[in-house]
Formats: C-alpha cells, structure tokens, sequence
C-alpha cells in the first residue's frame, strides 16, 4: 500500500462491540424502533442498507438521533455518488458488497470508515491497499471463516469482517480466525423489521453478546 494512504479507523464502539447490524427494511419508518432496540442492547454498528426506500432522505435525522449512541452506517453502496450522499448526510461508515475503489477512496479522503466486499484474494487485497479499515468477506457462507486463516498467510496484516449467512455458531467461528467483527443480519434481526417482537430482538442481542463474550475470554 503506498504510504501516502492514511485507513480510515474502525470505530471505538465497533472495536467493543464487534458486531454490525445490517438492517433491510422494506420502508424507512421502520428502522428506528429496531435501532433503539439495539443501540439499548450494545450492538453499536448499524448498517442501513440503501436497499431501503427514502434511506438516504431520512439518513441525516438518523444519525442525529443515534449521535450519543451508535454509529450509523450505510451499506449496499453502489456508487461514489452515493457514497458522497450518504457521507453528507453523516454516515459513520460506509459497506459495499463489491471491490468498489472509487467509494474506497472517497472514503479514505474523507476518513470515514469503509469494508468494501470482495470474496477472491485478489479483491481482498486490491481493497485492503486502496485503504479499506477493514474488508468484507462475502459471501462469507461460501467459504467459512477457515478461509480467512488461509488468507492471513500471505496477508498477515489484513484486517476482516465476514458478512453474508453470518449466524452465532458462524459468529463465533470466524472472530475466533481473527476476524476484527462480524457482519450479522438475519439471525440477529429475525422479523422485527416486520413488526416481529421486539423482546425477542433484545433476546438475540444478549445471545450474539454473550457469543462475542465466549469469544473474547477464549
């Protein structure tokens, strides 16, 4: 990587949490009420997909209202415009799920954390030298977290966060191969963003905690 590339940090709260949650809704009203659920519970690192309608017209009033809180960040970003968006309106962090190098260096220039996805070592690396704080293994189901031992042979430095069929079980697996967080949708969220109850979601949050707890003490 050229030295004149400063990474972006990964944030204090997803460094102690280690766990972002990927939140696909089918409207934008109903985000909040799960996201106060899992900012009450420690799950820090929220990822809104733009996959959500009116995402990015709601996002700054989300960021507001979680400013103390959790970081709030974007995902299934496609585009530097998006990208451009997202960071004006006061994204934490951005997540791509492709090697998308022009939303990489947008993010390094604004230093505003960025997991770009990849699934080859190729991709991997290309992200990882364009300054990605940490690049996103997807989908991680299809390889599991074996893959990353492998990886960190010849890329001992870098720094990665699966993402894509990511259960507890899976959680646990890859922190323990040296993941610096896991990517975690559906097993955490179930149908809460259905309307589904939300005590079951603050149930899960105490289950993927006490994983990462597991983890950490082992």
């Amino acid at each position: 990587m050229s030295a004149t590339i400063s990474r972006p940090p990964l944030s204090d709260r997803l460094t102690t949490s280690k766990v972002i949650a990927v939140l696909r809704a089918s409207h934008v009203s109903a985000l909040a009420p799960v996201c106060d659920v899992l900012a009450e519970e420690g799950i820090l690192s929220l990822e809104l997909t733009l996959t959500t309608p009116g995402l990015l017209d709601a996002l700054a009033d989300l960021v507001n209202r979680y400013a103390d809180t959790a970081d709030i960040g974007v995902g299934t970003v496609l585009s530097d415009s998006a990208a451009q968006r997202a960071i004006e309106s006061g994204a934490r962090f951005l997540v791509t799920p492709t090697m998308n190098l022009p939303v990489i260096k947008l993010a390094v220039e604004r230093q505003i954390a960025v997991f770009p996805g990849g699934l080859t070592p190729t991709e991997l690396a290309d992200g990882w030298d364009a300054g990605a704080t940490a690049v996103k293994i997807f989908p991680a189901q299809t390889v599991g977290a074996g893959y990353l031992k492998h990886l960190r042979g010849p890329f001992p430095e870098l720094q990665a966060v699966p993402s894509g069929g990511v259960d507890l079980d899976a959680a646990r697996e890859w922190l323990d191969a040296g993941a610096v967080a896991v990517s975690i949708g559906g097993p955490l969220l179930g149908d809460a963003l259905k309307g589904g109850d939300l005590g079951t979601l603050r149930d899960r949050c105490r289950a993927v905690h006490a994983v990462i707890g597991e983890t950490v003490s082992s």
